[in-house]
């Protein structure tokens, strides 16, 4: 890796010849310069434990070596927050023989229980489809990544901690869980590790999250730290100033009101949905949407519904305290008058019957899946709609085409028109910043022997790495594989990035000689049509125009 600093400050020895009675080993596994599957193996006093198990989501661009211990060998997991990139295969990790405790906070063991089980009803119902179509094929069934059952299983591993909270795992290992923000119940991973009458503190920073959140307050920080494995998801990225997210909200609601129209907010079901109804609210009770009362607001998923249980039974801890303040006052924050939570199938259907001008709130946030994409289907066609989006979308995702300026989209096999206007709420994001992250690392009073910087793409993770190296900090960005010795400061193996192969390049080729074959022969079917009669000409000449009108964008 050109650059990389730790080449002059902390040699590379050979993994084989170092690694006997190595016995302060850090192994990185997953969300090495890339943005999900967070995974991270340490291997000390005489134990296994992992810091995260999450699940790759969207583009897989670098090869995750296997795990190098049997599941059934950790000891423990150390959990930073509840979102499925980090937690998420868990339950895979159950059915492959873990048996040990997973240690995180209180509220995030309150949504793994909702969102692990929601999770394993989607691989059970993606391995259904899958085997429906086998079936027709010929091929052979396949399993699901996980079942409920699993989900279940891991969800009796956990163990609740509070924040700040410092407790003795094993002989030697001791945990404390720091609130960062970002999510409910999100925390910073602090531990300390004694062997051999030596001492290392190691910190996992987690998602740190954005300042001025509605619900959960600014992340903390530490103090101290021997080594520190940092986040870098905007490791190269400054957010827009923050403005007035509330008034900018009633005014897109005013706005499509006065012309008859509705809002569809395409939402993450755990963290932003909780962030909008507290707007909601708030715009309500100061009646900020002039000329329009009694608007209704349809919360249309399950899943979002359960996670706004959580935030609502969760301790006080958990919650800033703007909205503790609100509690004591009797006032529910994520509550307004002629809000509808919609439940079943049928439920969901009936919200576009209504004529009103409303709010409809639904996942998934980048309209990839779930009900959102009926309520695009039934309301994108329609001038007088707003679709707005209040989180970050995906290259590749439908809301990243729309929010690209698409014409039309697919919808159930469909081509819908999208006349409606489509906006982005501003300074929505639950992650700090470049700048955000540079405070946050610079808060720790002795600069660390080594930072790792993890957990962003390649772009933003080695941008983040060199600020650091800017700012005199010994900072590395590894890869999958890389391993560390904690107690004598050396790396034991560096590896280079190993880039997955983009699937289907020849396949695609092949399918795009077929398509233009099958042009040619529709020029030629359109020259031996010379002697038909104009009534057959005009209505060969109408199919292929539409043909044309569909495919063109």
């Amino acid at each position: 890796q050109p650059g990389i600093p730790h080449r002059h400050c902390y040699p590379c020895q050979g993994a084989a010849k170092q690694g006997r009675g190595v016995s302060m080993k850090l192994t990185f596994i997953g969300a090495a310069h890339e943005v999900t599957g967070s995974c991270t193996l340490l291997e000390c006093c005489g134990g296994n434990f992992l810091i995260d198990y999450g699940m790759e989501q969207g583009v897989n661009v670098f090869e995750n070596v296997p795990l190098p211990v049997l599941p059934g060998q950790i000891d423990a997991v150390f959990l930073t927050h509840a979102h499925i990139d980090h937690s998420g295969m868990l339950p895979k990790l159950y059915k492959d023989g873990f048996r040990g405790k997973v240690y995180a906070t209180r509220a995030t063991e309150n949504l793994c229980r909702i969102m692990l089980m929601d999770s394993a009803n989607i691989q059970v119902s993606d391995a259904e489809w899958m085997n429906r179509r086998a079936a027709r094929a010929g091929r052979t069934a396949v399993d699901p990544v996980y079942t409920t059952e699993d989900a279940a299983g891991v969800l009796r591993l956990l163990r609740p901690c509070s924040y700040a909270e410092r407790i003795k795992v094993a002989e030697g290992v001791e945990v404390r869980f720091t609130d960062v923000g970002h999510l409910l119940g999100a925390a910073c991973v602090e531990l300390w590790l004694t062997e051999g009458g030596e001492t290392r503190k190691l910190v996992f920073s987690g998602d740190v999250g954005n300042t001025g959140l509605p619900l959960i307050g600014a992340p903390l920080t530490v103090d101290e730290a021997d080594y520190l494995v940092i986040e870098s998801t905007y490791g190269n990225r400054l957010h827009e100033k923050p403005g007035d997210t509330v008034a900018e909200l009633a005014a897109v609601l005013k706005r499509t009101f006065d012309r008859g129209g509705s809002v569809i907010i395409p939402a993450f079901a755990v963290g932003r949905t909780q962030e909008l109804l507290y707007a909601v609210r708030e715009i309500k009770q100061k009646r900020l949407v002039q000329g329009h009362d009694g608007w209704p607001v349809y919360l249309d998923s399950p899943l979002a519904e359960a996670a706004t249980a959580v935030f609502m039974q969760c301790e006080p801890e958990y919650l800033n305290a703007e909205t503790r303040n609100l509690l004591r006052q009797g006032i529910n924050p994520l509550w307004s008058a002629n809000l509808y939570l919609t439940e079943s199938v049928e439920e969901s259907k009936k919200i576009n019957d209504d004529p009103r001008p409303k709010v409809i709130l639904s996942a998934s946030g980048m309209c990839d899946a779930g009900r959102i994409r009926h309520h695009l289907k039934h309301n994108l066609w329609k001038w007088e709609n707003i679709i707005l989006f209040a989180g970050y979308q995906a290259e590749g995702t439908l809301g990243r085409s729309l929010l690209n300026g698409a014409k039309t989209v697919r919808l159930f096999g469909e081509e819908i028109s999208v006349s409606a206007e489509i906006c982005a709420l501003h300074g929505t994001s639950g992650h700090a910043d470049r700048d955000g992250l540079l405070k946050w690392v610079q808060a720790i009073k002795r600069k660390p022997r080594v930072v790792f910087v993890n957990h962003g793409d390649e772009e933003n993770c080695e941008a983040f790495r060199d600020r650091l190296v800017s700012e005199g900090y010994c900072a590395v960005a590894p890869f999958s594989g890389t391993e560390f010795d904690l107690l004598h400061g050396k790396f034991l193996m560096v590896t280079e990035g190993q880039r997955i192969e983009k699937k289907g390049h020849a396949r695609k080729k092949e399918v795009f000689a077929q398509l233009v074959e099958a042009a040619q022969r529709l020029v030629a079917v359109a020259m031996a049509c010379k002697e038909q009669s104009n009534q057959r000409l005009r209505r060969f000449t109408s199919e292929i125009e539409l043909l044309i009108d569909t495919w063109k964008d």
